[in-house]
């Protein structure tokens, strides 16, 4: 056999040992995927879930749907988000689902946005930061933000802190945010370069912005344990979705070919979060991060709580949360 393989042309035996790799991948994938098997229904229950227009958003709203409970939609795009919205009823057979508009990107649509909800909404049982970006060039926002860091970090750490007072009303509640593996690609995080003042590369911003998704759910779990508000993130694993629709050409053309046969669909990348809305056994369960639907291990780096407590008070500064916004 191994004569056989030193016989072909190089790129045959290239293209041969890429297939092995990612046909391994595919079966790691397989072995290791967790699934949610919870049968909980969610009647009189209301979920907010941000970026639900497409991916894993979307999955995530149809099966919440499907289980009863209120979907608002929080999507920067109204137009995408009635597609979508249309999608999740014929797929649930649940009415009630609504739209929200939301801009991550912006701090005042993100103000607005939560001042709709309390004063349209009575309770808030679940709150899903799943929106998320990657690949995009160094942008500053309105609000003078790096983009890639406000649409991952810090418009998920205002919309969290301004609901959270609606979540402690509508105890027992849950927070999860959707966090990735690739926080652990990063051994820093530098307090003083949160918005690439010093330096700028988009793959160092992604994985700051999914540690500091890590870092916040370690502070705020304590500070609101005693309040019945459980806070946990997740690694939804390799999943085909829109996250790289700002990369290079190049890239989306080869990620056209492999996402779809070696990486999950978006309905098994939803399973993890599912799971933390409505399984029972993690009902008291806090400040952990998860992966395949079971508590996983983090970064050492996302442990460290002493940079979890300065990062959570560098980003209050950053998106100006008010003293009385405050409700921990």
């Amino acid at each position: 056999m191994l004569t056989f393989l030193c016989s072909l042309p190089i790129l045959w035996q290239i293209g041969l040992l890429i297939s092995v790799l990612l046909g391994g991948f595919k079966a790691y994938l397989w072995y290791t995927l967790g699934v949610c098997t919870s049968t909980k229904k969610l009647t009189g229950k209301t979920v907010i879930i941000t970026g639900a227009n497409t991916g894993i958003g979307k999955e995530t709203a149809i099966d919440l749907a499907k289980r009863g409970a209120r979907v608002i939609l929080a999507c920067r795009d109204p137009k995408k988000a009635a597609i979508a919205k249309d999608d999740i009823i014929r797929e649930s057979g649940n009415k009630n689902v609504v739209i929200r508009q939301l801009d991550l990107a912006s701090l005042k649509s993100v103000r607005k946005f939560a001042a709709d909800i309390l004063k349209s909404e009575l309770r808030l049982d679940v709150l899903i930061n799943n929106a998320g970006c990657a690949t995009i060039e160094k942008t500053l926002t309105e609000d003078g933000l790096e983009y890639q860091m406000q649409s991952n970090h810090f418009g998920h750490f205002l919309l969290t802190n301004l609901l959270l007072g609606l979540l402690k009303k509508s105890a027992p509640s849950r927070i999860i945010h959707v966090s990735s593996m690739a926080h652990a690609f990063t051994k820093t995080l530098d307090l003083n370069n949160l918005n690439s003042e010093l330096s700028y590369d988009t793959g160092t911003v992604y994985y700051y912005s999914k540690l500091s998704q890590a870092l916040c759910t370690r502070h705020l779990a304590p500070l609101v344990f005693n309040s019945g508000v459980t806070v946990n993130c997740l690694h939804p694993g390799a999943v085909q979705t829109e996250i790289f629709r700002n990369a290079p050409s190049w890239f989306q053309m080869i990620a056209a070919i492999t996402f779809p046969l070696f990486f999950k669909s978006a309905k098994e990348g939803a399973q993890t979060t599912i799971h933390l809305a409505v399984a029972d056994e993690v009902a008291n369960v806090t400040g952990e991060y998860f992966s395949d639907c079971k508590i996983a291990k983090t970064s050492k780096l996302a442990k460290d709580a002493g940079l979890a407590k300065k990062l959570w008070e560098v980003s209050e500064t950053l998106v100006k949360l008010k003293p009385e916004e405050r409700h921990y």
